[in-house]
């Protein structure tokens, strides 16, 4: 199956074996209740390593190899792997164990579970996981969204069943087509529908605002 990148899809393969993933609004509902997927969202992007990635590609682009080599020698927390852990698994059908390792009851008695590795390195299923649920539950549609529409306000769950239902609505599809849209995908389509061009985005209205005010400081400057 040829992945479409542009709305969160991704392709892996282990040697011999292929891994799809979709990060879609069925996946993000496996990953827990509307809270835990909200969780799994925080512990992702809030682990020390996390920053140092995110300077790396403001930097360069892309993340260089030197820098992935050596966040690979530092430890990564254990939340940001449990979490990894759980979106990627909510997003292939098929079984990923030999990709990502598992957790397993510990046999020496000093953990109560142990984190048995596969393939992937932790820092690559931590990059990928949060690709994953970003598309999943925010979107990274290059839409214009109006300074009216935009909120600052925080979330604390993600309810996939209400975006089923906002689609199937807006889009006159099935369930099952619902299911299977990300929200980058949701977003797109939407935008298509309700093409909205009267008003500002946040970033436009600040821009013509601090224009006005380079403008009236010119002309106070001039009269004083």
């Amino acid at each position: 199956m040829t992945p479409y990148k542009e709305i969160g899809e991704c392709l892996i393969t282990a040697g011999e074996n292929e891994y799809f993933f979709r990060p879609s609004f069925s996946a993000m509902s496996r990953i827990g209740e509307p809270q835990e997927i909200v969780q799994a969202f925080y512990d992702l992007h809030n682990d020390e390593v996390t920053p140092l990635l995110q300077r790396g590609l403001d930097a360069y682009g892309t993340i260089p190899a030197w820098l992935l080599a050596h966040v690979n020698r530092r430890e990564i927390g254990k939340p940001a792997i449990i979490a990894a852990m759980s979106v990627l698994t909510a997003c292939c059908e098929r079984d990923l164990s030999r990709l990502i390792g598992e957790i397993i009851p510990g046999k020496s008695g000093k953990w109560t579970f142990v984190w048995r590795k596969g393939a992937m390195p932790a820092v690559e299923m931590v990059l990928i996981a949060q690709s994953l649920i970003t598309h999943g539950i925010i979107g990274k549609a290059k839409v214009r969204q109006l300074q009216r529409h935009e909120s600052n306000q925080a979330t604390t769950e993600f309810n996939a069943f209400e975006y089923i239902s906002a689609a199937r609505n807006h889009f006159g599809i099935s369930r099952d087509e619902a299911e299977q849209l990300s929200m980058t995908e949701f977003s797109l389509l939407l935008a298509a529908k309700y093409p909205d061009k009267k008003g500002f985005t946040r970033d436009e209205y600040e821009a013509v605002a601090d224009d006005y005010l380079a403008k009236k400081a010119r002309r106070l400057a001039k009269s004083g």
